[in-house]
């Protein structure tokens, strides 16, 4: 009897062991696959107000669900692991439902962690992504039918979104109101998409990763530099010269090349020979021996 017992007690710790060691292994590859899939996923979703980069938010949000819950509007949701977005984080759809741009923020004041960013005070600054216009074939203000309502909508209005006039090819009597987002004002809060009244929006907000392009730090804009450097950095700065043939000068209004009259600031054309001496080699009436023939 006691030997018997002894047989099923080392039996059940080998089958409590095992379960213990697949449980183990099993919670092991869960977390791997849940960082895996936090890391693989590409930023296709438009985090809560004060959210950083996808990196650094997904580094520091803990799945708590709180800024979830004291959003007023209840836009925000957690995502689901067969979404296309990290398991358990907070996002938004702006077509169905925008950032209300809170003046508040309790989404934010709710975060325990930081991964949104107390420091931010003035909802206008926030960037939960940006606004891009990719469709033009289909928005009512390229068909001149003026819409303007993304604009009408947008929290910044004037900063974020523009309305640009130019000529209407199509009727050519007509002006097109060409919507323009600015990335420095764009707050990525989706009104401007939930608003637009087409089918499916011609206006539509990503993560900035993806709206966005980069220029790389070899680039170098000399108009910014100097600007930032409140004066010329060539010093002196010098009049651009150009090197024209001699006798012409160029006019902007259209004509190009013209002679040279001597007007003020300009040389004055090569003087005509005396009557019925000959032409100086190479010219005639004062132009170059190139243009020789040809008409202004």
């Amino acid at each position: 009897m006691a030997a018997e017992q002894k047989t099923t007690s080392r039996r059940q710790f080998i089958f409590d062991a095992a379960r213990m060691a697949c449980g183990v292994g099993m919670l092991g590859l869960g977390l791997g696959l849940y960082t895996r899939q936090a890391l693989a996923l590409p930023p296709v979703a438009i985090r809560p107000p004060g959210a950083g980069g996808e990196k650094d938010f997904l580094g520091a949000c803990i799945r708590c669900g709180l800024c979830v819950r004291d959003c007023p509007p209840q836009i925000l949701s957690l995502a689901k692991p067969e979404q296309p977005i990290a398991t358990g984080t907070p996002y938004f759809v702006a077509r169905s439902g925008p950032c209300a741009m809170c003046e508040d923020s309790p989404c934010i004041k709710a975060c325990p962690t930081g991964a949104l960013d107390h420091k931010l005070t003035d909802i206008t600054k926030s960037r939960m992504g940006l606004a891009v216009l990719v469709d033009k074939e289909t928005c009512l203000n390229f068909l001149g039918l003026r819409c303007d309502i993304c604009y009408r909508v947008c929290p910044v209005i004037d900063k974020a979104i523009k309305l640009e006039p130019r000529h209407n090819e199509r009727t050519g009597s007509h002006t097109i109101f060409e919507p323009v987002v600015y990335s420095n004002a764009c707050t990525g809060c989706g009104m401007c998409e939930q608003a637009c009244p087409l089918k499916t929006a011609a206006i539509k907000v990503y993560p900035i990763q993806l709206a966005k392009g980069e220029l790389g730090e070899h680039y170098r804009l000399g108009w910014e530099e100097k600007r930032k450097a409140g004066r010329s950095l060539v010093t002196p700065e010098i009049e651009h010269q150009y090197n024209l043939p001699e006798g012409l000068k160029y006019e902007f209004g259209g004509r190009g090349l013209v002679p040279d009259t001597g007007a003020a600031g300009t040389a004055p054309p090569p003087p005509a020979p005396p009557s019925g001496a000959p032409a100086a080699p190479g010219t005639a009436s004062g132009l170059p021996k190139a243009l020789q023939g040809s008409q202004l």
